[in-house]
């Protein structure tokens, strides 16, 4: 009866689901090969038929931010952004500005940090959490990382209050969910560069525009999680608060929400991570601190340095991860009757003391207020002067020469020259035919709505560019993250290392990745690929150790049983149930790809991504928009296919 259903299922009308999808694709080669037949539309949508999406986003931004008067609106949040950027970055790196009391010194923001590592996970955390800002000191990064922290210090609570508020009325008003839902994939796959034009004509450049932008990246997160913790709530909970009397006002604030504590803190560990790695990526709009130095460097091709900088940005990014993911699992503490206020309180009082100690001996101390930059460690310029004499190596260089001729004349440019010389209608077939295959006529409906969207816009070619760098990036890395990420599962002993390094990996600031790069490759397709590559690779690597280990191990006890050897057992029982999983890293790769590859960009591309740059430069936010929507369409498109499989393989094999 199971195999009846699936079949009915798979059917439309006469022809199969599979069928269909064959003479769709058949239909998509058939037209590459007759392309001198076909009529121009067909091959390329005519300059006359092209629709002029940027003059008309143009005209409504132009419209919203002259005559409906948000460019006021937005000068007034922007002055009071100040205020608030002002006072972090007083107490913080020392502006000169109101309240007129920092900096703080080095040793007491390090010892306070130690002191909130202890209260949430004990002595381990303190160490890393204080270590993290001896580090910072130490290296001479002080300045920097408080620049870049003053920002997250008021991006972060800002992104988690209105995404809190925006959560409550989706999990609330479900017309208001079925409108802001869409927003918000659209707005996690939209590239980077998309949030900065838009913070940098309403807001100031600098700070203030980095933080808005910060802020708007950093809210879906926090909108999705707070609605489905607060879905998840159970009938229990909601009857026995009912039955307490409560109000809607204290229903929400003593019931739903603390039973939501969960999700909402993996909220906020999200917020706080993506405003990191956003804060970084605004140094293209003014923005001071740890990516300034970053992109000017990279301009030098400091690698060691750069390598610094990377490691510090790698170490806060670890320390606010753990802390926040020790506040989701950390439990309220609760006393007897009668305990002391300082009993209740004490690691608050050890905080008070340990901070105002510290702020005791800087004043006598020079080294614990702050660090001189002939007292730093910083070991760039020698990293700098060992990398450089490795990569002139003749064996390096005979090998990266070798391999940046063969992959530039065989393989990157005839599969570029190939997509572009493809015709539109050729390449949207095709991608009918997979999104038929997964899901139906709606799947293959909602591809071809984008594919044919970014068709209208005028900039296919540069989009199929973009795509090409995408999807070579993906399926090299795939070479690469599957089998090392088979061979880790295989073998616990290399697991854990992997992961950890997967982890470091995907802290690290994206640009840093094209420093290697550029120093092996020069500025050229490889060097683009090779950046995108080692982004991508992570996630490849990680799910595929997360499927394989995942597989029950009853079934491998029957494959043992039944006499299966070690590869047959992978083959036929691990990879098969892992998929599903595996999908998912390839969709993460595939994500990850398109917001590389517009960073890559800063390289030096014909893509998107440079067009995208260009736009930063003047203010042309209709043009920047449908730009960016480009991106979004294409990574939303595989987005769809991808998960579309991965659950249909689910529900085949009876997991979810």
């Amino acid at each position: 009866m199971a195999i009846a259903e699936s079949q009915l299922a798979g059917k439309a009308g006469p022809l199969t689901r599979t069928q269909i999808a064959q003479i769709l694709f058949i239909l998509a080669v058939f037209t590459a090969i007759i392309k001198p037949m076909l009529p121009n539309i067909f091959v390329r949508i005519p300059v006359d038929l092209i629709l002029p999406y940027d003059i008309w986003l143009q005209t409504v931004f132009d419209f919203i931010k002259d005559d409906l008067g948000l460019l006021t609106l937005t000068r007034g949040i922007s002055s009071v952004l100040e205020w608030l950027l002002d006072i972090t970055a007083n107490l913080l790196y020392g502006k000169r500005r109101w309240p007129n009391i920092g900096p703080v010194p080095w040793i007491a923001v390090a010892a306070v940090a130690a002191v909130i590592g202890y209260w949430l996970k004990g002595w381990k955390m303190a160490l890393l959490a204080g270590g993290t800002f001896v580090w910072v000191a130490l290296i001479g990064q002080w300045k920097l990382a408080m620049q870049t922290m003053s920002v997250i210090a008021v991006a972060a609570p800002m992104a988690f209050f209105i995404g809190l508020l925006l959560g409550i009325c989706a999990w609330k008003y479900k017309r208001f969910e079925r409108i802001i839902m869409p927003v918000l994939s659209i707005l996690q796959t939209l590239p980077f560069f998309t949030y900065l034009l838009p913070a940098v004509i309403f807001f100031k450049v600098g700070p203030t525009a980095g933080c808005i932008a910060t802020i708007v990246y950093a809210i879906p997160p926090m909108v999705l999680m707070t609605s489905l913790g607060l879905k998840k709530v159970s009938a229990e909970v909601i009857e026995a608060g009912h039955m307490s009397g409560s109000t809607r006002w204290q229903m929400l604030r003593y019931v739903y929400l603390p039973a939501a504590r969960t999700e909402i803190l993996v909220g906020v560990n999200q917020v706080i991570m993506l405003c990191l790695a956003m804060v970084v990526l605004t140094a293209f709009i003014g923005m001071p601190g740890l990516g300034a130095k970053l992109l000017s460097l990279m301009n030098s091709l400091k690698l060691g340095r750069s390598f610094e900088i990377g490691i510090t940005i790698v170490l806060i990014a670890v320390m606010l991860d753990r802390l926040s993911k020790a506040w989701v699992v950390k439990q309220p503490e609760h006393f007897e009757r009668g305990t002391s206020w300082f009993a209740r309180h004490k690691i608050l009082i050890l905080g008070i003391i340990v901070f105002v100690a510290s702020i005791i001996l800087a004043q006598f101390v020079q080294v614990a207020d702050h660090i001189t930059r002939k007292q730093d460690l910083s070991m760039g310029k020698d990293i700098d002067n060992v990398i450089r004499t490795v990569l002139a190596n003749d064996i390096v260089t005979g090998v990266t020469d070798w391999l940046r001729w063969f992959l530039i004349t065989w393989i990157l440019i005839p599969f570029r020259d190939a997509l572009l010389w493809l015709p539109t209608g050729s390449v949207i077939l095709g991608i009918a035919a997979f999104g038929y295959f997964v899901g139906g006529r709606k799947s293959a409906f909602i591809v071809v709505l984008f594919f044919g969207a970014i068709a209208m816009t005028g900039w296919w070619d540069r989009s199929m560019i973009t795509l090409y760098a995408v999807i070579s990036s993906v399926i090299l890395a795939t070479l690469i993250g599957i089998p090392l990420g088979i061979a880790a599962a295989r073998n616990p002993k290399w697991s854990e290392p992997i992961l950890l390094i997967c982890d470091t990996a995907q802290t690290f600031p994206s640009f840093i990745y094209l420093i290697p790069a550029i120093m092996l490759f020069s500025v050229n397709d490889v060097a683009v690929v090779f950046a995108i590559l080692i982004f991508a690779t992570v996630p490849l690597m990680r799910y595929t150790i997360e499927g394989i280990r995942a597989v029950p191990s009853e079934l491998l006890e029957a494959a043992d049983m039944a006499g299966a050897t070690r590869n047959q057992k992978l083959i036929n029982v691990q990879l098969p149930l892992a998929l599903p999983t595996m999908a998912v890293g390839f969709n993460q790769a595939i994500m990850f790809a398109f917001f590389m590859v517009i960073i890559a960009a800063f390289i030096g591309t014909q893509d998107l991504g440079q067009e995208l740059q260009k736009t930063l430069a003047g203010n042309n936010l209709g043009k920047n928009f449908v730009l960016g929507m480009c991106v979004a369409l294409m990574a939303l498109t595989f987005d769809h296919i991808i998960m579309r499989w991965s659950n249909e393989r689910r529900k085949a094999l009876g997991v979810g």
